[in-house]
């Protein structure tokens, strides 16, 4: 093969390895295009292709993530990942690990680990590289990088998700919930949520979301069936894959996309719901409808005036 049809055929583990460590689509992709150049322009032919790609894939992903990590200070609201509705990579050996490491619980979790913890984590515990290739990635020794291991591992051990393990299970609820979610039936997306769900949102200040989390599943009931209801059955929703979990699509009648909602699922309960509006985060996944927009038109026909917030001066673009 020649350069390019060996990067292409590396091409969608590239992409995996960036995105758990950037949690970003575009960035994740920047990131790919960036290695390919190397890769072009370097005179050399590597010993491993896949080790030469994957280490300078992690390096550049580093250095994004170091930036970013200082303008997501300034993020406005909570700060969730890109959602993910297709996964490239696929390891029938490893299909556990690349799952629990895509959802958005995991992928938050990843957020308290430093640069070099997130890498060296990624690299051996989801896709199993050896420390000699880790240390080559990260440049550092291999003994630094089983110390970064091990503290990761630590942070990664003290607040790791769960998940419902049956897949059959995990998509029969979604439907359930997407069921209940389309009819406006409360009584029946109550049974669905956990006693202690959480319902939490990313606008990042461009988008129409509440600030801080609510809780408890009455609450969290009443809070999607007022969504529901505001728009009056003008919005398709639709069960969808997000992250390799259960997670809903929502769309205006001509595509445009709304939200997308990440559902965390265990013991046949629904344990948080994690919406994305930002449409910074959902354009590259198709065109994208003015949620502002929507939500005064909702608002108006039920009588209620409603004022937008301030422009943000950019502040809600994720870093």
């Amino acid at each position: 093969m020649n350069r390019l049809e060996e990067f292409t055929a590396l091409r969608p583990l590239l992409f995996a390895i960036a995105y758990r460590i950037l949690g970003g689509v575009g960035e994740a992709e920047d990131a790919v295009q960036e290695t390919w150049l190397r890769f072009a322009s370097t005179p050399t032919e590597p010993a491993s292709v896949k080790s030469f790609l994957s280490a300078v894939v992690t390096r550049i992903a580093v250095d994004v993530l170091r930036s970013a990590r200082v303008r997501r200070e300034s993020y406005v609201g909570p700060w969730f990942p890109e959602p993910l509705l297709t996964d490239p990579y696929d390891d029938p050996e490893r299909s556990a690990e690349l799952a629990d490491s895509v959802s958005m619980a995991a992928l938050l979790l990843l957020e308290r680990l430093s640069p070099l913890e997130r890498a060296v984590f990624v690299l051996r515990e989801v896709f199993a590289f050896d420390f000699a290739e880790i240390a080559a990635a990260v440049e550092r020794s291999e003994a630094a990088c089983r110390q970064l291991a091990v503290r990761a591992r630590r942070h990664m051990a003290e607040g790791r998700p769960r998940f419902e393990a049956d897949r059959r299970a995990r998509e029969e609820l979604a439907a359930r919930f997407v069921e209940a979610l389309t009819d406006g039936h409360l009584d029946g997306l109550e049974e669905l949520l956990a006693a202690d769900v959480a319902a939490i949102a990313d606008g990042g200040g461009k988008g129409p979301a509440l600030t801080r989390p609510v809780v408890g599943a009455a609450k969290v009931a009443r809070l999607i069936g007022a969504f529901a209801a505001m728009f009056d059955g003008s919005m398709h929703v639709e069960a969808r894959e997000v992250n390799r979990q259960p997670g809903v699509l929502v769309t205006e009648a001509d595509g445009h996309i709304v939200a997308v909602m990440a559902l965390d699922v265990l013991d046949g309960r629904v344990q948080a719901i994690r919406t994305v509006v930002n449409p910074d985060k959902l354009v590259h996944l198709g065109p994208v409808a003015d949620a502002w927009r929507l939500r005064d038109e909702a608002m108006a026909r039920r009588g209620v005036s409603v004022r937008r917030p301030p422009d943000d001066g950019g502040r809600g673009r994720r870093g």
